[in-house]
């Protein structure tokens, strides 16, 4: 952190009563050193991160921060406020405030100058050491590390014991596949924890549950090192830390990666949002298993897979959660094949018209001059891409199931799916097949001998052989006839039938906005863009604007009627404009968490009347994300823009008006003092 922070990026006597002039307060410093070019371009940025999910930390912290295009280099920029600042921790307000600025597109340095920044903040030492310092220069130079740890910071270093490898169940040194049960000595010393955490997004929930579990164990005594796997990627947990652990947490929606480290290890295993919100639960169950001397062996792909072991979503998660979260390991890996090659087609057609679809190939046929020759390059581009959405979804479900061995399989079922018009749906299955069959092999005991191969080799080679007949011979004709008759239905969709559906769209996008029925319907529509039909494309252009919907209401709200939001509210109203108009429904997140009750059946009853609108209207759109600024690719586009407006007047009325039933509009109860939900990124 050597050249992140200096005298001049720091301000001890921080006047700004909200977070926003908080973070204008301290990003002016970052413009007068050259780390910032457009002062209100950053402050959006850092308004659009802050109105996803609050930045404060317990403990009198807040860490707003935000990639940015208007930041030259990785900067932090320190204020310290006397009265404190409301930054949404569920403690009270912040006066330790640490503004990160990075580089758009630089997801290492923003992930590094987070996790940082969190180690040191750990230390109580530290923090207090940095509200008792009186000169800016040694307060940077305290937040650089340049002055001497405080006493205790730093990490323990495992005893030779405690270093050792941890012998197999087997006896020979050789992992044994599936989870095995066993025994170990109970800890005796202090109890060591690792952890993992991750979400679909990556960097949110992922950095926010590493950091109460931090917060959790600082306070039980317990040594705790995380590993946050977000989407930027992740920095591996020493092998000397896993061995010396007494116990493992992992936090997750999607599937851990490289989860056999972890091979004879109590495993607490839940999702995300548990290790935001009980974060000392889940220690205190780390600890009955570690006293316990369970342990678990997991399986990488030879032996028997037993009831009992760790799955995603916990260890005895019921049926619905595992499945849910093998479908969202499918889809977190889909969305971006999705967003790149939609946009490159939609870009083509904006450049060359529909008809560019039938272009002879850029490979023999390219003229530099043309623009019709780089509307034919995005396209195929972009429709190359798009042939991966099938066989990643039903890869990386059966990886989310079954872990690497499955990869394979998955991907040649989804391939499979693809080629006899089974569709977005044959990947669904496809997918959850190979991850079924991998399981099932696994379950299959065999020699030591053979282990070494088993997941490189016999797996991908038995279980591809499997799905494939399966597919081709068993189901894969059913699910085709199945797939052809809803594309015929979406097809033929009019009248009272297109209206429902464009109904029960919008409710779905707007009940959790962001969370997993939102992602459901997201997720269905763009699976129709890998074929575009004239009833898919409606579908889409119903999600699309159902999805925009909850922002631009509480946006709309906080205008017309001001006083019946706080103060925070209404700041965060000014920018759930732009999320909003570009299709990000989690700017709404603030105000449901604040006052669900009101909030949530407002969106989603405006929801519904966008997307019914949308439907009834015939509005189509080939571009998956986008909001407003795609709307020259949008069929009937007047008649869209007047859905959305529809739907969020509807919305904005309701939500006001239950607002105003049986409420002091004068006094409007402060966002802190509000019940709370946690909606996934």
């Amino acid at each position: 952190m050597s050249e992140l922070v200096t005298a001049a990026l720091v301000d001890l006597d921080l006047s700004a009563e909200t977070k926003q002039d908080a973070a204008r307060s301290l990003a002016e410093r970052m413009v007068a050193e050259g780390r910032v070019t457009d002062l209100d371009g950053f402050l959006a940025d850092v308004a659009a991160r802050e109105a996803q999910m609050p930045t404060g930390l317990d403990g009198g912290i807040g860490i707003p921060h935000c990639r940015s295009e208007h930041v030259t280099a990785p900067t932090l920029a320190f204020g310290r406020s006397g009265p404190g600042i409301d930054f949404g921790a569920a403690d009270g307000p912040a006066d330790l405030v640490f503004l990160i600025a990075a580089p758009a597109g630089a997801d290492d340095d923003h992930l590094t100058i987070l996790s940082a920044l969190a180690r040191r903040l750990m230390d109580p030492e530290f923090t207090e050491a940095l509200r008792a310092e009186r000169d800016p220069g040694a307060a940077a130079a305290l937040i650089r590390g340049e002055e001497a740890e405080p006493a205790g910071s730093a990490p323990k270093a495992p005893t030779p014991e405690a270093s050792a490898p941890q012998a197999s169940a087997a006896g020979d040194g050789t992992p044994v596949d599936g989870p095995v049960t066993g025994s170990v000595a109970p800890p005796t010393g202090p109890l060591r924890i690792v952890a993992v955490t991750s979400c679909p997004t990556g960097i949110a929930h992922t950095y926010m549950a590493a950091e109460s579990l931090a917060a959790a164990a600082r306070a039980g005594g317990v040594v705790l090192d995380v590993e946050t796997q977000g989407s930027a990627g992740f920095e591996r947990l020493d092998p000397a830390l896993i061995a010396a652990a007494d116990a493992v947490i992992w936090a997750h929606d999607v599937e851990v990666r490289e989860k056999s480290r972890f091979d004879g290890k109590p495993i607490v295993d839940t999702g995300v949002k548990a290790g935001i919100n009980r974060p000392a639960e889940l220690i205190a169950e780390a600890r009955q298993k570690a006293e316990r001397g369970e342990t678990t062996v997991l399986a990488t792909g030879a032996a028997a897979r037993q009831d009992g072991g760790a799955t995603a979503g916990g260890d005895h998660a019921h049926f619905g959660v595992r499945l849910r979260t093998y479908l969202m390991s499918g889809v977190s890996y889909m969305v971006p094949f999705v967003a790149a090659g939609g946009l490159l087609i939609a870009l083509s057609f904006a450049i060359g018209g529909y008809e560019i679809a039938g272009a002879k190939s850029v490979a023999d046929h390219f003229v530099w001059g043309e623009a019709a020759s780089w509307a034919a390059l995005l396209n195929q581009i972009g429709t190359a891409a798009f042939a991966f959405l099938v066989p990643v979804l039903a890869g990386y479900i059966a990886y989310g199931m079954a872990d690497r061995p499955a990869l394979v399989p998955g991907f040649v079922g989804g391939a499979i799916a693809l080629t006899i018009d089974a569709g977005f749906l044959g990947g669904l299955v496809a997918g959850l097949l190979a991850g079924a069959v991998v399981m099932a092999i696994q379950r299959v005991k065999v020699h030591p001998t053979l282990r070494g191969i088993m997941p490189v080799l016999v797996i991908p080679l038995i279980a591809s052989a499997v799905v494939g007949f399966l597919m081709f011979i068993v189901v894969g004709k059913p699910i085709a006839s199945l797939q052809r008759a809803l594309t015929d239905g979406l097809n033929g969709l009019s009248g009272s039938n297109a209206i429902i559906l464009g109904i029960v769209l919008g409710l779905m996008m707007c009940f959790d906005m962001g969370g997993p029925l939102n992602k459901v319907a997201y997720a269905f529509a763009v699976g129709g863009l890998a074929d575009p039909t004239p009833g898919s494309l409606k579908v889409m252009a119903a999600v699309m604007a159902a999805g925009m919907v909850p922002p631009l209401a509480m946006a709309l709200a906080t205008t017309v009627r001001g006083r019946l939001f706080s103060r925070t509210e209404r700041e965060n109203g000014r920018a759930a404009w732009v999320l909003g108009a570009s299709f990000i429904s989690e700017g709404a997140i603030p105000f449901a968490a604040a006052d669900p009750l009101r909030v949530i059946p407002s969106v989603m009853a405006g929801g519904a009347v966008t997307g019914a609108l949308s439907m009834a209207f015939d509005c189509t759109l080939r571009a998956p994300h986008g909001g407003i600024f795609v709307v020259p690719l949008i069929g009937n586009p007047f008649l869209y823009l007047l859905a959305i407006a529809a739907g969020t007047t509807v919305a904005t009325t309701l939500v006001v008006l239950l607002k105003s039933l049986g409420r002091n509009t004068e006094a409007p109860a402060p966002a802190a003092e509000t019940p709370k939900i946690s909606v996934a990124a």
